[in-house]
């Protein structure tokens, strides 16, 4: 009888809070909330406007701190990590995408690539190299030297995924990634994040409101009232 592979939990949240003041009372934005995703899971998040899904991004990406809970990356607390310690961690374990990609104007689309490989220990040659292998994944090896300015919306977010796994991160956060995208164009980037999932085994988590990206990832969780509740 064949042994079942354990999966292995590459995120794990515990009793995250989150509050924020306004002029008469604390607004409780996430509650106690608990999470897990595997290695190689592809992740959705929905909510209304205002249900706390950018808060929540910004908490598991380290952009911001939780009031109380552990947030674990791989077994590591990053929440106990030091702020001098924190952009470390980001830059190795994470990777982004953002509604609006945020590409450099100045650079070109393999120099915005190359950027975040550029902060680690890495040579410029191996960064440049795996930049250049990124960029033809994505469909984008006659665009390598294009300025943002001289790139389509699609082109411009292709080269945000490529950027987003420069690093090789452990999860990718992406914060509605075809938000800003026509309906073609955003089927065009859904496929292809489906397909880094599958072939790299690349565990990808989605804030989106697009309920077309999130019947294509494996699980799909609804933020309401501070916790995340799993749908089937």
């Amino acid at each position: 009888m064949s042994e079942v592979k354990t999966k292995e939990v590459i995120l794990k949240i515990e009793k995250l809070n989150k509050s924020f003041k306004d002029k008469k009372r604390d607004i409780h934005i996430l509650d106690d909330l608990d999470f897990q995703v595997n290695k190689g899971e592809f992740v959705s998040v929905l909510g209304k406007s205002g249900s706390g899904k950018t808060t929540f991004l910004n908490m598991i990406g380290m952009l911001d701190r939780p009031d109380s809970g552990d947030i674990y990356y791989a077994g590591k607390n990053v929440s106990k990590a030091p702020n001098s310690k924190i952009d470390l961690l980001r830059n190795e374990m994470l990777g982004f995408i953002f509604q609006f990609h945020y590409l450099l104007p100045e650079f070109t689309a393999l120099e915005n690539v190359m950027l975040p490989g550029l902060i680690g220990k890495k040579s410029k040659a191996e960064v440049e190299k795996r930049a250049k292998e990124l960029l033809i994944e994505m469909q984008l090896e006659e665009r390598l030297d294009h300025k943002p300015t001289e790139l389509s919306g699609g082109e411009k977010q292709r080269v945000a995924i490529a950027r987003a796994m420069i690093n090789e991160p452990k999860i990718i956060l992406a914060d509605e990634p075809t938000g800003n995208l026509d309906e073609e164009t955003s089927d065009v980037i859904h496929t292809l994040l489906r397909r880094i999932c599958k072939e790299k085994d690349q565990t990808i988590i989605v804030v989106t409101h697009s309920t077309e990206l999130a019947n294509i990832t494996d699980k799909r969780y609804h933020l309401t009232k501070g916790k995340l509740e799993e749908v089937s």
